[in-house]
């Protein structure tokens, strides 16, 4: 049992690194997307192309993304991001500890 309660553990951990990394990644897209980036920017070719997909997924659902001009699928997004990391990472740490 000891194995599986450690294996548990390190899954928990490596999601919420995956989880925290793409956080960031999703911070410093929306950051580059207030200014006027240089589209051939290989830096900025790579947030978009990393962070289009969750994107796409929050704007086909039925909730309106854009205020005002202001397109609010990011904050969506994360705010998705900190539910997983505290309901998913936090079930799995629980689980490794009664194991």
């Amino acid at each position: 049992m000891m194995v599986l309660s450690m294996f548990l553990a390190a899954v928990a951990n490596l999601l919420h690194i995956v989880i925290t990394a793409y956080t960031w990644v999703i911070i410093a897209a929306a950051l580059v997307s207030w200014v006027n980036p240089d589209p051939y920017n290989k830096v900025v070719q790579i947030l978009y192309r990393i962070t289009t997909p969750a994107y796409e997924l929050v704007r086909k659902t039925r909730i309106p993304t854009v205020f005002g001009g202001i397109d609010i699928a990011p904050i969506i997004v994360l705010l998705v991001l900190q539910f997983l990391d505290m309901f998913v990472v936090g079930l799995l740490f629980e689980i490794a500890n009664k194991l």
